[in-house]
């Protein structure tokens, strides 16, 4: 059986592998699991990604599964000790950055009864579905990403620049930019 063509970023890292294969370009509409990927991809800001797969276990049990009510609650005593913590990123900013935005992720709950709703207006509800050949054609901001971050910002968020957002809508599926080759892009 010949092996599955997959996007060139992912190389040969079986952890890579697994998340470009079954979560990367998937569309989500869980409030928790948006939370846990803008924290990520907010801690990812200068590093590599796989630094941050590999992290992402520890991310899950320092910020209480990612459970927004939780880490909106947590202490400044308890971000210090985060930043101890081995198993995540240990930035003063990025850490404590993630009980702001939880603050501002609830806020944006109840206004719009959920991050979703919110979320995914920006792109009418549905996946943007580009069609590129290479990963030297994927862009690294779009006009979404450029709205989505200065609302995020004017709304409290922290570590939401274009770039983290446009990887944000990467990797929940708001936007599908999977290599015209590969056997996961899952056009419909």
């Amino acid at each position: 059986m010949a092996q599955p063509k997959r996007c060139d970023w992912c190389g040969d890292d079986p952890l890579y592998q697994h998340y470009h294969d079954h979560e990367w370009g998937v569309p989500v509409y869980d409030d928790q699991t948006l939370f846990e990927f803008i924290t990520l991809e907010g801690a990812q800001a200068g590093l590599s990604w796989i630094t941050i797969l590999k992290k992402r276990e520890g991310y899950r049990k320092a910020f209480a599964n990612f459970e927004v009510e939780k880490v909106a609650r947590f202490s400044d005593q308890k971000l210090e000790k985060l930043l101890l913590n081995p198993g995540i990123v240990r930035n003063r900013l990025k850490v404590f950055s993630t009980r702001k935005n939880a603050k501002a992720f609830i806020n944006i709950q109840k206004e719009f009864d959920s991050f979703s709703d919110y979320i995914w207006g920006f792109v009418d509800g549905k996946p943007i579905q580009n069609k590129w050949k290479s990963i030297s054609e994927i862009p690294v901001t779009s006009p979404e990403s450029d709205t989505i971050s200065k609302d995020l910002k004017k709304r409290g968020f922290s570590f939401v620049g274009s770039t983290i957002i446009y990887a944000y809508m990467q990797a929940t599926g708001m936007v599908n930019d999977h290599i015209s080759s590969c056997s996961y892009r899952g056009y419909k």
